[in-house]
């Protein structure tokens, strides 16, 4: 299931999910038969495996075939018949090939997956959460005629009291002649507009502001989803076609607040990490329904999406529900060294361009964040901060943008964000108040070039041993986790400078061998549920000081 809505009416897709044949690069006699999407390490006999896999499934197909991906960590290599169509990098970003003029017939699809960090890797580092290794997404086949509809990107804004909106549609002529073709936009079943298009081969981009007078705006309260289509029509006939959702919203930041539909918002959210004890990063939509259900359990009312951009069923789950979405790239704590990696600019920007091409029109996602705790501190730092503030402003400049920081009263690219985000642990890595930590870094954050922006806690927590209790409160356990997290939630959202707080964070998480210091059992024990989603004490506290 690639989206959780229909995205074609016209155009055939088939859905690769299922059973396929996976075996290790270095041992093809090992073949087993797993379902995708799914992750290697979930495979007895393969949970600390470390290289390339292969995954094999056969097909029939007849045509111009579009081949999408969702997610392959985290270098993936396509092969059609044995022949190679195409490369990728990031596990957390779709991306697709097509392939013209494909026999009728059945064909082979091979997909090399790459988990390993290797030298070419920039941002799948040994970090603070695990690499996964698979197909931990989606996978569909699209059968395309000469022309086809790419991406649709909408753009709300009110004017006069009426909804209007700059819709742009991208579209691609396969064939070497130029192709006379209709465009029509439509809402639900209503046609908004008709235009008549020349596509010379290759891309064509039609652009439009159109007015939309009876759209309901999308609250997070009731939020009206409102389906739009992109469809392209040839002598009468229908030849292809994309549908998405969108919602009637707008986010703007102004005298140090974050307004949606004019209204501030006030953030009580959790950090989440695509996680689970069972499926890896691989979760079923069931799954991530259930951790979404849990958070709105709890009260919360926003999701930061650490440290890279999600599955887009997940978001879509989001919008459905009216739950603030904080997407970010990916990228998390590397240091200048590893900023100055020969590939690291233009991965980490390639990713920044697939989420948002891809997560455009989701309107649970109020901003975009960059480069989490990375050297910000460093002049060579603030050239990269800036190369990716201004690639995401030329993408959107719908949203605001933000990055959050753990270099307290060093970091020099306050200025160039638009909203300041900060990682807190008070009463964690420092006995330090929640009071003062905040009034100190809050005070530093006015002469450092945040003067006048909106803030955000992005992190802040405790860890906690799930299962581990003990009447002196020791720290690991689960009754001193509980404490701190009350002390900070009590803290961040009593302080009015603040607009609200990402908890770090909602479930436990595996990380690698590498980072056994300081994560015993190596897992980041900070969740307020474990892997499992067994609730811990931490979990009522929350309740209560949320709901409050």
């Amino acid at each position: 299931m690639e989206r959780l809505f229909e995205t074609h009416e016209v155009r055939k897709t088939k859905d690769l999910d299922g059973v396929w044949t996976f075996y290790p690069e270095t041992d093809p006699a090992d073949r087993r038969s797993v379902a995708v999407p799914s992750c290697v390490e979930t495979y007895p006999g393969y949970e600390n495996y470390r290289g390339k896999s292969v995954f094999e499934k056969e097909v029939f197909l007849e045509g111009n075939i579009r081949f999408c991906f969702k997610g392959v960590s985290h270098t993936a290599e396509v092969f059609l018949d044995g022949r190679s169509i195409g490369t990728h990098y990031n596990a957390y970003t779709p991306f697709d090939f097509v392939v013209k003029h494909v026999g009728r017939g059945r064909h082979m699809l091979r997909v090399t997956a790459d988990n390993s960090c290797h030298p070419h890797s920039s941002l799948h580092v040994v970090n603070d959460y695990y690499n996964y290794g698979g197909i931990s997404r989606p996978v569909t086949a699209e059968t395309l005629g000469d022309c086809w509809v790419k991406r649709i990107h909408v753009t709300p804004a009110r004017k006069h009291g009426i909804w209007t909106a700059v819709v742009r549609v991208w579209m691609e002529n396969l064939t070497d002649e130029t192709q006379w073709n209709v465009l029509c936009i439509r809402l639900e079943d209503d046609l908004i507009c008709r235009a008549e298009l020349a596509m010379e081969p290759g891309e064509t981009v039609w652009e439009e502001e159109l007015q939309f007078p009876d759209a309901e705006t999308y609250e997070p309260e009731v939020p009206k989803l409102y389906r739009i289509q992109a469809l392209l029509e040839q002598g009468g006939t229908a030849k292809d076609d994309l549908i998405d959702r969108i919602g009637f919203r707008e986010i703007t930041v102004r005298q140090d607040r974050i307004y949606f539909n004019e209204k501030p918002l006030a953030i009580r959210g959790f950090n989440r990490h695509e996680e689970h004890a069972q499926f890896g990063c691989a979760l079923p939509v069931e799954a991530m329904d259930q951790d979404l259900r849990l958070m709105e359990a709890m009260g919360a009312n926003a999701v930061r999406t650490c440290h890279y951009p999600n599955d887009e069923r997940f978001l879509d789950l989001c919008d459905e529900k009216g739950i603030l979405v904080w997407e970010e790239g990916h990228a998390r704590g590397l240091s200048e060294e590893q900023m100055r990696h020969p590939d690291f600019r233009r991965q980490s920007l390639d990713c920044l361009e697939e989420m948002v091409e891809n997560h455009y029109n989701h309107p649970s996602i109020f901003v975009w964040g960059i480069l989490n705790e990375c050297a910000s501190d460093t002049a060579y730092g603030r050239t990269v901060y800036r190369e990716q503030y201004d690639k995401l402003r030329s993408l959107d400049g719908s949203r605001p943008l933000t990055s959050a920081t753990c270099r307290h009263f060093t970091d020099i690219c306050l200025d160039l964000c638009d909203i300041v985000s900060v990682n807190l642990y008070p009463g964690w890595y420092h006995e330090e108040p929640v009071r003062e930590c905040l009034e100190k870094e809050y005070g530093w954050i006015q002469t450092a070039g945040g003067a006048g922006k909106p803030l955000l806690v992005s992190e802040i927590g405790a860890g906690g041993i799930s299962g581990y209790h003990a009447a002196h409160r020791p720290k690991w356990s689960e009754e001193r986790q509980s404490d701190i997290l009350r002390e900070q939630l009590e803290g961040v959202l009593s302080f009015g400078p603040a607009s609200g707080l990402f908890i770090w964070q909602f479930c436990d998480g595996r990380v690698p061998d590498e980072n056994f210091y300081g994560r015993p059992g190596c897992k980041n024990n900070k969740g307020v549920v474990d892997g499992n989603r067994q609730r811990k004490l931490a979990f009522e506290t929350v309740r209560q000081i949320f709901r409050w």
